[in-house]
């Protein structure tokens, strides 16, 4: 039985401050990433949003780049806190953008989900999405001990029309 968990929650810009508590999305290198990405919120390149239990603690993150595409927004580093997965956030964050996405006045979002994860590429085909194309993805990851190596992969290009 799945439980969703989408009644006590909100969602909103994700803050500098914020960061702290979203140490589960990834390493200390992400969430650098992620700040430097904050400032382009700033500037309104991008939207990162944040869902948040009702003491404000962010338990799914991610974001939308209007840069990468004219036409529409681009999903990137969808996260859920991995003990609540399955309980609906994800669905709610993507909608959620969804929503910012159009409120831009653009009619499509798109997204790239890593060929390894048939989790994610699930849900976003329950809400929509439809692959068209595969392109690979590269991206520096810190391991365990702080060292960076560069994580090589394949991913699915997906997209909705909103």
């Amino acid at each position: 039985m799945t439980t969703r968990v989408t009644t006590c929650v909100t969602v909103r810009d994700l803050l500098p401050q914020d960061l702290p508590a979203c140490t589960w999305s990834g390493s200390a290198t992400h969430l650098r990433h992620v700040e430097r990405e904050l400032t382009r919120a700033a500037a309104g390149e991008v939207d990162y949003l944040a869902v948040c239990t009702s003491v404000d603690l962010p338990v799914a993150i991610g974001g939308i780049d209007y840069q990468v595409s004219g036409e529409a927004g681009t999903l990137w580093q969808l996260a859920v806190l991995p003990a609540l997965q399955s309980c609906g956030l994800g669905t709610l964050l993507v909608r959620a953008a969804e929503k910012r996405i159009r409120s831009r006045g653009l009619r499509r979002a798109e997204l790239a989900v890593e060929e390894d994860n048939p989790r994610a590429r699930a849900l976003y085909e329950r809400l929509g999405y439809a692959a068209y194309g595969r392109e690979p993805d590269a991206w520096d990851e810190e391991g365990p001990d702080g060292s960076i190596r560069r994580h090589e992969t394949m991913c699915i290009l997906m997209r909705k029309s909103l």
